[in-house]
């Protein structure tokens, strides 16, 4: 057997270079875990003359993917360059050269995963992705070995570090959601242009891929429902946590009779849940196995090295593979059809916050708006307000269908008794 394994490496920033880091730095494992040493042989640049935070050798940098891609000793691809287009097209020539491939790529997976994989299992080859999803957190191979015996029949995750810092500082420090914003972005925590992460796009991104693993249904992004946290306030934040909840943005994914949902939105969760106390950056995704019950898995969910620790373990994992001849031969393709829910099989309880006139009549009326409509409410929380002109009125309903949910907010934006209602979110994680 060869003494040692060539791979190549797409890209060479912060992913890229931790990945190096921990391939030089943890040879001496990886020699023997495989039998064989590794050696990143090319690395594609797009500027040779670069200063750059770790040596490398000049004549292992590249401006051309095809002195990778087409090098039949290359056994192995790994794509950290980001973006779509180019990395699709280089995956694809990858696969079709019949090298193995390990991308930490959520965009690209999320929108072309289902076509990367048809090739990868058409090719005999391994196409893996652990990295794509909650950074160091090794939560697709939990779904697809560690849990693969079970009937997965949810899972909710916080997989999105920007936000999660975000609702962190506004909900513990009272910040407001500009200040908390600026401050993520001073941190490298949030991009310059944040709409990916605060509108929900990433988030999405990644629980369509969970949910595609997870169920073994090929799921789409235009498959998710997505709401962001701009409109989040601290007086929403400080009337959750006054009735017993934390918000959080939950990326949800839930089968029933064979009908899923997805979607991703600020979400209330009880203080005593796990997700309640997961904060900052970190990552966490809370998955329902109908056979082991309730699991949590928990880290960080982005990072140079936590990031690069998932792709090194994929590629451990892709070449044991190549050395017992058996790349390929995990790429399981989707076993079911999709089948989405419809409004009337979503089943939710909400937060709803209004602003009524405070005169006689007021909550009769709207109580019956709720009951017309079959909704009924577990809390209700009435304060005044504008000297006693105007009430605040914060209910959480009992379980509900979505369809009579959004009938009941359009009836309320049309009841005369309504000034305006303020918010409105899901409840997720009660045990009642």
């Amino acid at each position: 057997m060869a003494q040692e394994m060539n791979i190549g490496l797409l890209g060479f920033g912060t992913v890229g270079t931790g990945v190096l880091q921990i391939i030089r730095d943890h040879q001496d494992k990886l020699q023997h875990q495989l039998g064989c040493s590794i050696k990143v042989k090319k690395v594609l640049v797009s500027n040779l003359h670069k200063e750059r935070e770790i040596k490398i050798d000049d004549d292992q940098l590249t401006l051309n993917a095809d002195d990778i891609l087409n090098d039949p000793s290359i056994v192995a691809v790994i794509e950290v360059m980001g973006g779509i287009e180019d990395a699709r097209r280089y995956i694809r020539q990858a696969l079709e050269n019949n090298k193995n491939v390990i991308t930490a790529n959520k965009d690209l997976m999320a929108i072309h995963g289902s076509e990367l994989l048809e090739l990868a299992n058409k090719q005999g080859c391994d196409l893996f992705y652990e990295a794509s999803v909650a950074g160091g957190i090794p939560i697709l191979r939990a779904l697809v070995e560690g849990l693969a015996s079970d009937r997965i029949s949810k899972m909710i995750g916080i997989v999105n570090g920007t936000t999660n810092y975000i609702l962190t500082k506004m909900s513990k420090e009272g910040r407001g959601y500009e200040e908390a914003l600026q401050e993520a972005q001073a941190l490298g925590y949030a991009e310059a242009d944040p709409t990916a992460d605060v509108e929900g796009i990433d988030a999405a991104r990644k629980i369509s891929i969970l949910g595609t693993l997870g169920f073994s249904m090929n799921l789409d992004l235009d498959d998710v429902s997505i709401r962001g946290i701009t409109e989040v306030t601290r007086e929403d934040l400080a009337f959750c946590e006054q009735l017993g909840y934390t918000m959080k943005l939950v990326g949800i994914a839930n089968r029933f009779n064979d009908k899923v949902e997805v979607s991703v939105q600020p979400t209330l969760v009880p203080h005593e849940h796990p997700l309640a106390s997961v904060d900052d950056e970190y990552n966490a995704v809370y998955v329902y196995g109908d056979a082991v019950g309730e699991t949590m898995f928990y880290g960080p969910g982005a990072g140079k090295l936590p990031t690069a620790t998932a792709v090194v373990s994929d590629l451990v994992a892709v070449l044991k593979n190549n050395r017992l001849g058996v790349n390929g031969n995990s790429v399981i393709l989707p076993q079911f059809e999709k089948k989405l829910k419809d409004p009337d099989d979503i089943h939710a309880k909400y937060f709803l916050r209004i602003h009524a006139k405070d005169i006689s009549g007021t909550f009769a009326s709207l109580t019956h708006l709720f009951h017309e409509n079959e909704v009924s409410l577990e809390k209700i929380l009435q304060l005044p307000l504008n000297q006693g002109k105007l009430a605040e009125i914060i209910v959480v309903t009992h379980a509900v269908s979505k369809k009579n949910y959004d009938l009941v907010l359009e009836k309320l934006a049309d009841a005369d008794v309504v000034v305006e209602v303020k918010s409105s979110y899901r409840v997720e994680g009660d045990r009642k």
